[in-house]
């Protein structure tokens, strides 16, 4: 307020109006008449109290200005605290996800080992078993060439023993096998 009526004697003196020649205050002086208009225009602006309504409207934008500026350190307070909410769960999914690939390459190989053993077991239950059948196959094959050779030896001897037994000698024959079968049974 003070600024404002300093400003306005200022120009009041210090005006072209001083350096006129004549009388300053007559209504022909132009330079007179411009500075009652402006005397009668600052009165009214005075009087309508315009520089403190200015002022007023200036403290309260100076006052808006703060109101937002504080509102808007609040937002970035709370952007932060969520920004670091957010990194804080980030970095916690991210441990939580380093555990469960860890827990399931752990998972992986002991499946690994695990099917490699399985898979020697089978390998051993099917050569045990693979043995077991050559030694059947072979023990059917040494039993048939057995039954072969006797049946053949049996059939060669028949030939033999029909071609050179007699009657006679071959009922001797039962009668020595009839005795011994005797003599074993009692």
């Amino acid at each position: 307020m003070r600024y404002t009526l300093t400003v306005a004697l200022t120009g009041l003196f210090a005006t072209p109006a001083f350096a006129a020649k004549g009388p300053f205050f007559s209504l022909g002086n132009t330079d007179f008449v411009v500075l009652l208009g402006l005397i009668v225009f600052l009165a009214i602006l005075f009087y309508f109290k315009v520089p403190g309504l200015i002022a007023g409207m200036l403290d309260k934008r100076a006052e808006d200005i703060r109101a937002e500026l504080d509102e808007a350190r609040k937002l970035r307070e709370e952007a932060q605290t969520l920004l670091a909410s957010y990194e804080r769960k980030q970095q916690d999914v991210q441990e939580q996800a380093d555990r469960i690939v860890a827990t399931a390459k752990e998972e992986a190989n002991a499946a690994a080992v695990q099917a490699k053993i399985d898979l020697e077991k089978s390998v051993a239950r099917r050569l045990a078993a693979a043995e077991d059948q050559i030694g059947s196959a072979e023990a059917a094959a040494i039993k048939e060439v057995r039954d072969q050779a006797a049946m053949i030896a049996v059939a060669a001897a028949r030939d033999v023993i029909a071609k050179q037994m007699t009657a006679a000698e071959g009922g001797k024959l039962i009668d020595d096998a009839i005795a011994q079968v005797d003599a074993k049974l009692h």
